[in-house]
């Protein structure tokens, strides 16, 4: 989803084979929120795949700014100048995709705009990641639940502030809240997603919090369904989002489970190490699907286009990771962003 982001993969040297496998599953999860048919109820992927790309985008934000071990500070300005060129690559596009008539909650500008927020905070101790993500979370469950439905309602005629507004207050992906999404991915990578003790604190920690979360949820009454922007979600899909990292991670790391996991997630992992390209034709296409049927496709007419994006990406990954290496956006950005 990175930029150093989800949505941009290209980390270090040595890929983290899980990162890749819960970014293809977060790319699946997204085809599955897009585009099943509006009556069905919620489902597992509803939000929840778009918590786990922000979660991802930290994760990535945070191992090609060093990971673990912090780069020296005369290096740290041309890691920044790094992100922030990522940072408006991704603003531009998203923009550029919300003039599609896609029907679909574009990401990637909000993710542009996260990482702009997110410079000055890339080379905190650990201990101020989780203080900073603490302050984001409070002041979310403070202002969110007042804020306007709109930007407008903000902003007035001032274009200037609209989208800032958007972005962090009034969107479909608050800032103010997903924001801390991001912090837990850039907590987790600044651990070393390769330890055992980190792989296994996103396990057993994330399903605390979704137990917490969902299960807390359930008993008082409180909404922690998708895009709520609520506490209770925060944990529950923040916490499902973790254990799911750490799962795979940890999955793909010990020998004894390494050896049947990662030839058998090798595709989905595939289309994690080129999602920005997956993303954006999906796009694409789900708009030229939408100009065909101006109803929007019959429900078998949307399963189908869902099942021919899954099976388009897997081939598309392999193929051209195969014989080309990075995806075509992928390069783009890595070239435009000096890494």
């Amino acid at each position: 989803m990175t930029v150093g982001s989800a949505l941009d993969p290209q980390l270090t040297a040595t890929r983290i084979v899980g990162v890749d496998a819960a970014r293809g599953l977060a790319v699946f999860g997204m085809f599955v929120a897009h585009l099943i048919p509006e009556q069905w109820p919620e489902t597992l992927a509803d939000g929840r795949s778009s918590v786990l790309f922000a979660v991802l985008a930290g994760v990535s934000l945070g191992l090609i700014t060093g990971g673990p071990q912090k780069p020296p500070v005369d290096a740290r300005n041309r890691l920044r100048l790094s992100v922030l060129l990522r940072a408006l690559f991704l603003i531009a596009l998203g923009l550029l995709l919300w003039t599609l008539d896609s029907g679909i909650a574009i990401i990637l500008d909000y993710y542009g705009a996260f990482y702009l927020v997110l410079l000055p905070v890339l080379f905190l101790p650990r201990s101020g990641l989780v203080a900073l993500a603490g302050a984001f979370a409070a002041a979310a469950t403070l202002i969110l639940p007042r804020a306007p439905d709109t930007a407008a309602g903000l902003t007035g005629s001032n274009l200037a502030l609209y989208l800032p507004a958007e972005w962090f207050l009034t969107g479909y992906y608050p800032g103010l809240l997903w924001l801390v999404y991001l912090l837990l991915g850039l907590l987790a990578a600044r651990s070393d997603l390769t330890r055992r003790r980190t792989q296994l604190a996103l396990l057993i920690g994330g399903a605390a919090g979704t137990i917490l979360g969902y299960g807390g949820a359930a008993l008082l009454g409180a909404d922690a369904s998708a895009h709520s922007d609520t506490v209770w979600e925060l944990m529950g899909a923040g916490g499902l989002a973790s254990a799911i990292v750490g799962g795979l991670t940890l999955l793909t790391a010990m020998p004894t489970s390494a050896r049947i996991a990662r030839p058998l997630l090798s595709p989905v992992s595939a289309v994690g190490a080129m999602p920005l390209t997956i993303y954006t034709t999906q796009i694409i296409l789900i708009a030229a699907f939408r100009g065909a049927w101006g109803d929007g496709g019959s429900d078998s007419e949307r399963l189908t286009l869902l099942l021919g994006l899954v099976v388009g990406s897997l081939l598309l990954a392999a193929v051209w990771g195969r014989l080309l290496g990075r995806g075509p956006l992928e390069r783009l950005v890595g070239r435009l962003s000096r890494r």
